[in-house]
C-alpha cells in the first residue's frame, strides 16, 4: 500500500467531539432573539414541536439514518417551524444555525487531531472535509476554522449545501472531483460505519475507522483499519 495523497475526514465526533445534544438549550438561545413570539411559546415547547416534526420525517432516527441519503437544510426546518409557531427571529438563517447549535451542541477538538493534521502536512498528504450535517456551509467552516485554526483543509463540504449524505456515492464523487485524484489515492476517516465507512470503500476510497469519540461497540471488520486514535494513525502511516 502507497502512503494517501489525501486524506478526507469526516466532522463529528472524528474532527470535532460535541457535547451531548440539547435542543431546548439551543432553542433558549434563539429565542433570545425573537422579536415577535405570538402565542408566548417557550423554547420546551418549541423543542418539542421541533421533535415531533423530525420524528415525522424520519430526520434524526439513529437506526435508519443512514438509509436517508438526501439532506434537509436546518434553515428550512427553523423557517417553518418558528414560522408556524408565530414566532419572528431578528437574526439571519445562517445566525440562527450558529446560535442553535453553539447552545445546543458546543465542540472541542478530538485529543491529537492538530498534531496528525501538523504530520499530514509536513509529510505533504492534503486534507479536505465531508460532513453530513443540516446547518449551513458556513458555519460549520466557521466552527472547524476556530476549533482547529492552523487546519489547511482544502474544502469543507456539508451536506447542508449538496443535497446528497453519506453514504450516497454522489457526495464522494463531487469531493473527487475537487481534488483531480483517483480514489485509490484518497483515504477517508470517519466514526459512523456505515455513512462513512460503507460509503466511502464504495467511492473507491480507502476507509480508516476512527473510534476514539464514539461510546458504543464497534464491529470487527476485517478489511477496515481501526484506529482509537491519531497517534496510532499516525504511526500506520509512518510504516508504509
Amino acid at each position: 500500500m502507497d502512503k494517501p495523497k489525501m486524506i478526507m475526514f469526516d466532522y463529528g465526533q472524528t474532527l470535532i467531539r460535541e457535547a451531548e445534544f440539547n435542543g431546548i438549550r439551543g432553542t433558549e438561545a434563539v429565542l433570545e432573539h425573537a422579536i415577535k413570539n405570538k402565542y408566548n411559546k417557550s423554547a420546551a415547547e418549541v423543542q418539542a414541536y421541533a421533535d415531533e416534526l423530525n420524528k415525522e420525517i424520519g430526520r434524526f432516527d439513529r437506526s435508519k439514518i443512514h438509509l436517508f441519503q438526501h439532506e434537509v437544510p436546518n434553515h428550512m426546518f427553523t423557517k417553518y417551524l418558528y414560522e408556524s409557531l408565530g414566532i419572528e427571529i431578528a437574526l439571519t438563517p445562517e445566525e440562527i444555525d450558529e446560535v442553535f447549535w453553539n447552545a445546543a451542541a458546543p465542540g472541542i477538538p478530538t485529543d491529537g487531531i492538530s498534531e496528525f493534521l501538523l504530520f499530514l502536512k509536513q509529510n505533504d498528504i492534503r486534507t479536505g472535509v465531508i460532513s453530513n450535517i443540516s446547518y449551513c456551509g458556513q458555519a460549520v467552516a466557521r466552527r472547524i476554522n476556530t476549533l482547529i485554526p492552523d487546519n489547511e483543509f482544502e474544502f469543507i463540504l456539508a451536506t447542508s449545501e449538496y443535497l446528497f449524505r453519506k453514504p450516497n456515492n454522489h457526495i464522494f464523487d463531487l469531493a473527487l472531483k475537487k481534488t483531480e485524484l483517483d480514489p485509490s489515492e484518497v483515504w477517508y476517516v470517519g466514526d459512523q460505519f456505515k455513512c462513512d465507512i460503507v460509503g466511502a470503500r464504495e467511492a473507491g476510497m480507502f476507509p480508516v475507522w476512527y473510534i476514539g469519540a464514539i461510546d458504543t461497540q464497534y464491529f470487527d471488520i476485517k478489511d477496515v483499519l481501526t484506529v482509537k486514535d491519531w497517534k496510532e494513525l499516525r504511526e500506520y502511516i509512518s510504516q508504509i
